[in-house]
């Protein structure tokens, strides 16, 4: 069974259960009032394309916000944290580093995905829409693995803290955590969980900010960069870091640091590239949107795991030889170092128990919020790729709704009892974060097949569908054989340890770049024309609207056709667009891969105390930059509808008319969107006609 910390719980369970519990309840009501409130003053009328797609007319500080919250998992939080007590100063960079590049990435994918397939539902459904059935299936698989695995290290982390914090049972924190979240999913699709996730993103900044503050302003054992750096600097003499230059946990220079940042950066491809969380975000942004939404978005993560890893990591290292810390006079054990607790310990340490009660809402906002983005990616995999395409091709709008309601509760109530399952079999949040490239099915061995079929019109059907397959099998090989020979045992602790990981995750990813070009040209490249995802239809809520005795147009977004989607204008917004996604991700990927960490991981320097303050202080500034794009931007954004709703409540309750609903402009036509290099052949099809 996993462990968990022996240390006297600083919380009741009576608050535990009030938290878990108030929370849920206190956001599903505020989903449920919101939904209604859009309904009666705004008329939006809840269909199967509102439900999950917000009928493609999210806003880039929302697209922001919600990617900031749906890749702040528990172990962005936890984990990092636990890097950082590991490997010192360069832990938190490495993760934050390693995690930012795939969200900068994707923004390419997020624009070729609005270029080719405009009314998409789910990336599945491109891919079915390209290749056919047997490659449908493929991915289907392992686009579900993700969030089966995603899911399951959101609970096990989160359940683990709020056991070692409050008492309440790990078994009751995986069944209870996700019940708020299933009521306003089910409640408010995807455009609830664009609010929640906005809401629980400030939360998360603001006690960030406060643990940050409390470490390096006002604690007394503590209070300045300056203490903490000597406090660093003695715990390096005290117990020095195997691999780091000097054994400082002040360098940038680490063996083990460095081994780990390559695993971060091949796992989590796998975890964006094929979560259908973040295609639905690019399929619900309008198009002018998604990419400054997901730029915007990945920028402001980095501060994220950046500046709170480096704040408890650092408070752990340098308060826990204090009688404050709750493990004193010991160090952190290994197994609770590896199940996430080194924040919440250093939150205790820091604030008491304002500090647990801050750590749980703090968990419990970066549980929920990813949990609701992997609710809709499953219940939209459901929906349309399984039942829709394999069950009930007719299904009308209000029962492809209802599917959507069942999904969720169904795939609910199923990973709480498989983290539960992972609990009882001694699996904690850290083995399942590094084990994303190598187990549940090597996810990351379909990367570069996905990417490529939304990018490469050569790549054929059997290069997509086997060389994930063939990319399982060298990955699983190569993990467990190095796992063989280094420990002579396959047991949990060597399998996950750096090198069997760093193995396998290598091999899951790099290893299409070989059977792609060999199938594709053995069998005979593709020549896709990009028009059968162009052609790909939306929902048919035509029931809906007949119910509400209203024209079905006015209740669905803009439906973008092969004709209409190759506007000039369109072409050459998306086309630039597309120019633009790329520079940024080659400047971005060479400054936070290369050129910042690499020349203070060549000289092995060692922070100076002036160092390490200035970077204490960027880090706070990043995440002032963060707050302004993904807290204050989206308000902004938003100021119309919320000052119309506002002025509407007041006048319906002051019981005076009640002012027309504001026009919201929902997709503009074709103005943003194109399947660009289709548009020589449509316009030939055009001129036949």
């Amino acid at each position: 069974m996993a462990e968990v910390s022996k240390v006297h719980p600083p919380l009741s369970q009576a608050t535990g259960y009030g938290l878990i519990l108030g929370l849920g309840f206190a956001f599903a009501a505020g989903m449920i009032g919101t939904t209604w409130a859009l309904k009666r003053y705004h008329g939006e009328v809840q269909t199967s394309e509102a439900f999950s797609t917000a009928n493609r007319t999210v806003k880039s500080g929302l697209v922001a916000s919600a990617v900031v919250s749906s890749w702040t998992w528990a172990a962005t939080l936890l984990q990092s944290s636990g890097i950082a007590y590991r490997y010192g100063i360069s832990g938190p960079f490495w993760y934050a580093s390693g995690a930012t590049v795939q969200i900068i990435l994707f923004a390419t994918l997020a624009i070729e995905l609005k270029r080719r397939a405009p009314n998409a539902h789910t990336f599945l459904e491109v891919v079915k829409a390209r290749y056919g059935t047997i490659t449908h299936i493929v991915f289907l698989i392992f686009g579900l693995m993700t969030n089966i695995l995603v899911t399951a290290m959101l609970l096990t982390g989160g359940s683990a803290v709020v056991e070692s914090l409050t008492g309440v049972p790990t078994v009751a924190g995986n069944f209870l955590l996700p019940v708020g979240v299933v009521l306003y999913t089910m409640f408010g699709g995807i455009k609830a969980t664009f609010l929640t996730d906005y809401v629980h993103t400030v939360i998360i900044l603001v006690i960030i900010f406060v643990f940050a503050f409390s470490a390096y302003a006002t604690n007394e054992n503590l209070g300045s960069p300056s203490k903490v750096w000597e406090l660093l600097t003695q715990a390096g003499r005290d117990h020095p870091v195997d691999g780091n230059h000097d054994g400082s946990y002040l360098t940038m220079q680490s063996r083990e640091g460095a081994i780990f940042f390559v695993i971060n950066i091949v796992g989590n491809f796998g975890t964006v590239f094929l979560d259908n969380g973040y295609y639905n975000k690019a399929i619900a942004a309008s198009p002018v949107d998604a990419l400054p939404g997901y730029i915007l978005g990945g920028l402001s993560w980095f501060a994220i795991p950046w500046l709170c890893a480096t704040t408890m990591g650092m408070t752990a290292l340098s308060l826990e030889n204090n009688p404050v810390f709750p493990t004193y006079p010991g160090r952190i054990p290994d197994h609770e170092v590896t199940a996430g607790l080194v924040l919440p310990h250093a939150a205790v340490a820091l604030l008491g128990k304002g500090g647990a009660a801050a750590t749980v809402l703090l968990i419990f906002m970066a549980v929920t919020s990813a949990s609701s983005a992997e609710l809709i990616a499953v219940s939209s995999i459901f929906t349309y790729d399984v039942y829709k395409n394999y069950i009930n091709p007719k299904a009308t709008g209000r029962f492809l709704i209802r599917m959507s309601h069942v999904a969720c509760v169904v795939y609910a109530v199923c990973m709480a009892a498989f983290a539960t399952g992972l609990f009882y079999a001694g699996i904690g949040m850290g083995y399942i974060y590094l084990m994303m490239g190598c187990i549940a099915t090597q996810i990351s061995s379909a990367v570069i097949p996905a990417t490529l079929t939304l990018t490469w019109p050569g790549q054929n059907w059997l290069a997509a569908a086997l060389s994930p397959v063939l990319g399982l099998a060298c990955a699983l090989i190569a993990w467990l054989v190095t796992a063989q020979k280094q420990c002579g045992s396959l047991s949990v602790a060597c399998t996950g340890s750096n090198y069997p990981m760093l193995a396998g995750n290598v091999t899951a990813l790099l290893s299409p770049i070989i059977f792609v070009p060999v199938l594709t040209f053995a069998f005979g490249q593709q020549k896709y024309d990009w028009l059968s995802m162009a052609a790909i239809n939306q929902g048919d809520d035509s029931d809906i609207a007949a119910r509400l005795n209203i024209d079905v147009e006015s209740i669905r977004g803009q439906s973008i056709t092969t004709e209409t989607i190759l506007d000039a204008g369109e072409q050459k917004h998306l086309k630039k667009s597309a120019v633009i996604a790329r520079t940024m991700t080659v400047l971005m990927t060479l400054a936070f891969l290369v050129l910042w960490p690499m020349p203070m991981y060549g000289s092995g320097y060692i922070f100076s105390k002036g160092f390490f303050t200035g970077w204490v202080v960027v880090g706070i500034m990043w995440l002032f930059f963060s707050s302004f794009c993904v807290g204050l931007f989206p308000l902004w954004q938003g100021r119309k509808t919320a000052v119309h709703t506002i002025k509407s409540v007041i006048l319906d309750l002051s019981g005076k008319k009640q002012p027309s609903a504001l026009h919201i402009e929902s997709r503009s036509p074709p103005q943003e969107s194109d399947t660009g290099d289709v548009s020589e052949e449509v316009a030939e099809i055009k001129e036949k006609k």
